[in-house]
């Protein structure tokens, strides 16, 4: 869900959404980032374009597609709903 937000409001490639999604999830590892990632590529939440924007060589950049931004609604609606219940807990 927090990869596709980011997505939802720019395209990124890999290494740049992974540094950022890092100061916010230090305990994950890099890969799962990545597998993350493919997985949503996979899932045709993302599509992967190659980019020369930088100075440096090509990079692959991931942008959500229709399905993703459905998918992130989804979560989002689950994710309050869950926030709702455990509130309701004492959470």
């Amino acid at each position: 869900m927090c990869l596709l937000q980011k997505l939802s409001v720019q395209d990124y490639y890999g290494y740049h959404l992974m540094r950022e999604m890092k100061v916010l999830f230090p305990e994950v590892n890099d890969s799962t980032f990545y597998a993350i990632l493919r997985r949503l590529h996979k899932d045709g939440s993302a599509i992967v374009y190659d980019s020369d924007k930088s100075a440096g060589p090509r990079r692959k950049y991931y942008q959500i597609t229709p399905a993703g931004r459905k998918k992130l609604e989804q979560n989002i609606c689950d994710w309050n709903r869950l926030k709702q219940v455990a509130g309701q807990l004492g959470i």
